[in-house]
């Protein structure tokens, strides 16, 4: 069996780091997409497609593998994935391009969804700790060998490449996550909800799509957030009268989860909602060379924490704290840059402040992905875990939508009062996310061990 549980550890890592490479691939390949097909206006959906359906199909994934098991969700995203790669690779023009990034992050999705709630189900708190480590060296991976990668291919062998270079990797996945993932048998006649499916996409979709291009326009603006705010209230209120509902009322009767959902959805929003602004605040005072080189602190941060988390969180195992301890850093690194934004960009409160969003993020996103995997019940660990992981997507794409706003309409510009204003807003969300962070567990957590 621990072999066994090994093949599909590399499985799922291997999806994990596809999904993430995904994206940061692809960004440093859209100028020669852009001069290949002949696209100028059209390369923003090329990304925004992707990011639409990654986040908004994530609690569908969840809900979809605690029904018909994780084996067949993971080998499902996996040839989607696929599938939609060779179709991106394929493509002769950006319309379809943009078709095929959205098919591709619906895998992408279910890749990332899937592995988490496999790995909750495989090991216990202990043994997720300790396999910590390589989850963050794929991610330290992903994230700095992704950019250079997407350059490097595009620049060769052609753009096209950075889609077929998933190819291979997907067979090895697909292989060890058949062999590996257990195949969880049906112990209930409960179906899959697509109503609910559809009210949370529309739903999710609004949100999404607030956070990207849409949300500048005066007109489309307000129509996103009613129809956000009307899918949303209907998607709740379906969840307490059919009898399979997408989201069960059972995870957010329990109080911690309840409150690390709407904390992973605070922090997404000061966290990664301002990251789009960042480099605004870095180039205040320097020029593109010196932005990177800022930017390496928030790098820093954020693999550093991630780095230490499996060490440290051994020995001091309450998740619950970690999670406090994160959204705190998280409100003295966006303070420090709210301070160097007034005052023209100041690096030598810049770089610390960068330093602590970037660990906040890691610790935050850690802490609360292991405390879902060890509390959740079984069955329910699709629906949590997808929970909060939506919950910081779309946190993120909404808060940087509404701080931008925030900074318009209060200095009509994202110059030092404007970008001031955006990391103002950002501390205090976070810190009403440290206010309301659960404080305690019990004991024992909820899910059970095969």
């Amino acid at each position: 069996m621990h072999a066994s549980r090994n093949l599909a550890y590399a499985g799922l890592l291997l999806g994990m780091a596809m999904a993430q490479l995904d994206g940061l691939v692809l960004t440093a390949a859209l100028p020669s997409i852009g001069a290949d097909l002949h696209a100028r206006t059209g390369l923003v959906a090329v990304t925004a497609a992707g990011l639409l359906t990654l986040t908004v199909a994530t609690p569908l994934h969840g809900r979809l593998g605690d029904l018909y098991g994780r084996r067949a969700s993971f080998a499902a995203s996996v040839l989607v994935f696929a599938a939609a790669s060779a179709w991106c690779a394929a493509a002769p023009d950006v319309g379809v391009l943009i078709a095929a990034r959205a098919l591709q992050g619906l895998g992408g999705s279910g890749l990332i969804v899937t592995a988490m709630s496999a790995l909750g189900e495989l090991f216990d708190r202990d043994e997720l700790l300790r396999r910590q480590g390589w989850q963050t060296a794929v991610f330290a991976a992903a994230t700095l060998g992704g950019p250079p990668l997407g350059g490097l291919l595009a620049a060769g062998p052609g753009w096209r490449w950075i889609f077929l270079v998933n190819l291979p990797l997907c067979v090895p996945a697909l292989v060890l996550g058949l062999r590996g993932l257990p195949a969880k048998p049906r112990r209930t006649a409960e179906k899959f909800d697509a109503g609910s499916g559809v009210l949370l996409v529309v739903a999710g979709s609004a949100v999404v799509a607030l956070g990207t291009f849409a949300a500048r326009s005066p007109l489309w603006t307000p129509v996103l957030v009613a129809a956000a705010a009307l899918t949303g209230f209907l998607f709740v209120r379906r969840q307490r009268r059919v009898p399979s509902p997408l989201i069960s009322p059972e995870v957010v009767a329990d109080a911690v989860l309840a409150r690390a959902v709407i904390v992973n959805g605070l922090a997404g929003a000061a966290l990664y909602g301002t990251f789009t602004y960042v480099a605004l605040v870095a180039a205040l005072r320097t020029n593109a060379a010196g932005t990177g080189a800022l930017l390496v602190a928030m790098a820093a941060g954020q693999l550093g924490l991630s780095a230490s988390f499996a060490a440290l969180a051994r020995k001091h195992p309450e998740m619950t704290a970690w999670g406090r301890f994160g959204c705190l850093l998280g409100t003295g690194g966006l303070a420090a840059i709210t301070v160097a934004a007034a005052r023209g960009g100041t690096p030598w409160l810049l770089v610390p402040g960068l330093f602590a969003i970037g660990a906040a993020f890691a610790v935050c996103t850690s802490a609360y992905t292991v405390l879902g995997q060890t509390r959740a019940k079984r069955e329910l660990m699709g629906v949590t875990l997808g929970s909060l992981t939506f919950a910081r997507q779309a946190g993120g794409l909404a808060g940087a939508a509404v701080f931008g706003w925030l900074a318009l309409a209060t200095t009509g510009a994202l110059a030092a009062p404007g970008l001031a204003v955006v990391f103002a807003a950002a501390a205090a969300t976070m810190l009403v996310a440290w206010l309301t962070a659960p404080v305690v567990t019990s004991a024992d957590p909820a899910s059970s061990r095969p």
